[in-house]
């Protein structure tokens, strides 16, 4: 079963976290994306941006930013902001700390941010604890589900009109799982936030 918001129990342990971001009301949500970047998707998304006159945010595999600079370099460069998401897409679940804390480190020194998102929103308390200490954690309030091979761009696009609501921050993946259906589904999304009066924003490294 999708579960398009974190769990309240999650909410609570890491209360710091930002799973949304309320600006008094008003009707602003945030696009991001993760795991890229990557040229069979991130320059896609990047060109319905381009369309749209739309910024958003991505959460960058240090790996992938080293592998492809130049696509990095134009994320930077049309104006989206980045953020640390570990070097080698690691499961804080499954990795002891110290590995973590490295695998971050590593990371930060390609992607100057003080933004980070735990790959597959899976961190120890211990590791959450070092981390907020550097940067601003950023979970979601809407998982789109693109990554799931059971939904089509149809159905993800019905969560996202389900649940946003204002301050939404949503996920959406630059990966290869994704490749097939984000084209539809980010225009989809676009239109309707547009269509329904919502505000894109980037999140702001001074959140």
């Amino acid at each position: 079963m999708h579960l398009a918001r974190i769990p309240g129990l999650g909410s609570l342990l890491f209360r710091e976290a930002f799973c949304r971001i309320n600006e008094n009301g008003k009707k602003t949500a945030y696009l991001t994306f993760d795991d890229g970047p990557i040229p069979e998707v991130t320059p896609a998304i990047l060109d319905i941006l381009s369309r749209y006159k739309v910024k958003a945010t991505f959460f960058c595999v240090g790996d992938n930013v080293k592998k492809y600079p130049e696509i990095f370099q134009r994320l930077i460069a049309e104006g989206h902001t980045v953020g640390n998401h570990t070097f080698h897409h690691m499961d804080g679940w499954k990795t002891n700390d110290d590995n973590y804390m490295q695998d971050v480190a590593q990371c930060a020194e390609l992607v100057k941010s003080n933004l980070f998102r735990p790959p597959y929103g899976r961190i120890k308390f211990n590791q959450y604890k070092h981390i907020k200490e550097k940067y601003k954690v950023i979970l979601w309030d809407v998982l789109s589900g693109d990554y799931d091979s059971r939904l089509d761009a149809q159905k993800c696009f019905g969560i996202i009109k389900k649940h946003t609501r204002p301050g939404s921050i949503l996920v959406f993946h630059d990966n290869v799982k994704t490749q097939n259906k984000i084209p539809e589904l980010l225009t989809k999304t676009l239109d309707f936030m547009r269509d329904s009066g919502y505000t894109l924003k980037p999140i702001s490294p001074t959140i």
